[in-house]
């Protein structure tokens, strides 16, 4: 789990390639290039089933949660609205 202020490295695109290249034509393990490049192994881990996983497109990789396309803001602020009224309701009859 990560630490707070903890900062993380970021490895440019063709580094990545070039790891998962060596791991892909059995150049070596986790541990070895994790040792040759000073990189964790459970990064390197990451971005080989990242690779595998995402049809080979780890450079227009998207990270989080996908954004909402179309967002009724009037919608929202009624229902809003209707929440508020239901929570003074019920502390009212407390």
């Amino acid at each position: 789990m990560a630490k707070k202020g903890q900062k993380y490295n970021k490895y440019s695109y063709e580094l990545k390639m070039e790891i998962i290249n060596k791991y892909l034509n059995s150049d070596g393990g986790y541990a070895s290039l994790s040792k040759e490049y000073n990189i964790p192994y459970k990064t390197i881990d990451m971005w080989i089933y990242q690779y595998k996983h995402l049809n080979h497109d780890m450079k227009n990789h998207k990270k989080g949660r996908k954004k909402e396309e179309n967002i009724d803001y009037k919608e929202r602020y009624e229902i809003l609205k209707k929440y508020q009224a239901f929570l003074k309701a019920q502390r009212e009859r407390k």
